[in-house]
């Protein structure tokens, strides 16, 4: 019983403070560019964000806005301007904004450029 209060109380611990976010964040951004000393790297990473936090100023991001619009111009392979919901929440796995078991709700609509990009924004925003 007290192992299972634990373990509730750890996973709400790491949605509070968005720790799988981070954490996927920082793989993604590692597995982008490759850097030659990992550890450094991350290390670097997590300086900027926290003055980034502290001064109000934008995270640097991996991916700049045309980055993103190709990468929702690829999952639109039919060129309809809308993506699906599972393209869409891939997408932010991808990217380190989004975890596994993270909730999403599906609207049952599909998702357009622009509601892709706010969405990612704000989340970079959220890191």
């Amino acid at each position: 019983m007290e192992t299972r209060s634990r373990e509730l109380q750890a996973a709400e611990y790491l949605e509070k403070h968005r720790i799988k976010e981070l954490v996927s964040y920082l793989t993604s951004a590692l597995l982008f560019f490759r850097p030659e000393k990992p550890r450094e790297y991350l290390i670097s990473l997590l300086e900027r964000l926290t003055i980034a936090k502290a001064t109000g100023v934008a995270f640097p991001f991996f991916m700049d806005n045309s980055n993103v619009v190709s990468m929702f111009e690829m999952m639109d392979s039919s060129n309809r301007g809308t993506i699906s919901f599972v393209q869409y929440k891939e997408a932010l796995k991808t990217l380190g904004l989004c975890t596994e078991d993270e909730d999403l709700e599906d609207d049952g609509h599909r998702i357009t450029l622009d509601q892709f990009k706010d969405e990612v924004n704000k989340r970079i925003k959220d890191i």
